[in-house]
């Protein structure tokens, strides 16, 4: 899909309602799409913005208002979303401070030890006697 306009910081910020600096900061934290690459614009980087853009920054404003949230917070919760060892170290600080519930602990040590009378084998004395084959009529 061919974007036919494309426009500078200070037009995307006027449409959007919002200020050249908070666009230069979403973009720092990451909110906004990669710069695209541009034929005959290599190491230039500054910033157009076209569609794909101003929807980007159209639905981070959106969350923004409806949970109450900073940018950097949403920031944040993309790179929880993003980075598996991070999603686990918020998750543990969750059930840390009651805010997650804890994994049944109980269930975790039935089946821990159902998983090691497997791998031990049977039990002694309970072998089983192997039946004999039937005989094909």
């Amino acid at each position: 899909m061919l974007e036919y306009f494309l426009m500078r910081i200070t037009e995307a910020a006027r449409r959007l309602g919002t200020s050249p600096r908070m666009l230069r900061y979403r973009d720092s934290l990451g909110l906004l799409p990669p710069v695209r690459g541009r034929p005959g614009g290599a190491g230039h980087r500054h910033r157009q913005f076209g569609a794909r853009e101003l929807d980007a920054v159209t639905a981070e404003l959106r969350l923004e208002q409806r949970y109450d949230i900073s940018p950097a917070a949403l920031a944040f919760g993309l790179r929880v979303l993003a980075e598996p060892p991070v999603r686990a170290a918020v998750a543990d600080l969750g059930r840390r401070v009651g805010r997650l519930p804890s994994p049944p602990e109980r269930a975790l040590d039935f089946e821990q030890e159902r998983a090691l009378r497997l791998l031990s084998g049977p039990p002694a004395g309970s072998a089983r006697t192997a039946r004999p084959a039937r005989p094909r009529p």
